[in-house]
């Protein structure tokens, strides 16, 4: 889906539904409600066993998915405003909730996340920083340097903000 192009159109589900879906520890579908399935465009026989990045939308900075997957795979949780991309190039925000599953030896089994609407002035905070985080990726030819440097781009940010990301996001 890496050559999808992008059609600058933006979807929207309503404030009282959830999208929902949950991964193996790899990341891959195992489930996708139907409002997951309506918005990212891909029918259930599509999507599952597809690794979750399948919607990443090509602004969404990769150290804010470095953050996600360094927080829950500590057993803890974590909330995210993400832009999304559909199957036809559409695009669509939600704020994301994403925990760890555990099984009865407290080992983590999977992962679950539910999305909500985001508040329009609230994405339009993160899609701001999100486009700072991108240059600084984006700016450095090598992918691995790029990604370190907007990781430590965004925790130098949230440093100075005397906050952890979680309450940077609610505060947006």
């Amino acid at each position: 889906m890496a050559n999808v192009h992008l059609t600058g159109v933006e979807k929207t589900f309503r404030p009282d539904e959830i999208i929902v879906s949950k991964t193996d520890t790899t990341g891959r579908i195992i489930y996708a409600n139907e409002v997951f399935l309506r918005m990212a465009g891909f029918t259930e026989a599509e999507i599952l066993g597809k690794p979750h990045s399948i919607i990443r939308h090509p602004e969404m900075p990769r150290c804010v998915f470095k953050l996600l997957w360094d927080t829950i795979n500590t057993g803890a949780e974590i909330f995210a405003y993400v832009v999304n991309r559909s199957k036809n190039g559409d695009h669509y925000w939600v704020l994301a909730h994403v925990t760890p599953t555990f099984d009865a030896a407290g080992k983590i089994v999977s992962f679950h996340s539910n999305r909500r609407t985001p508040r329009p002035e609230a994405v339009a905070k993160a899609a701001a920083l999100y486009a700072e985080l991108r240059a600084i990726e984006t700016g450095h030819s090598d992918r691995k340097a790029g990604l370190e440097a907007s990781f430590s781009a965004m925790l130098s940010k949230l440093e100075g903000l005397g906050v952890p990301y979680d309450e940077f996001v609610f505060a947006l």
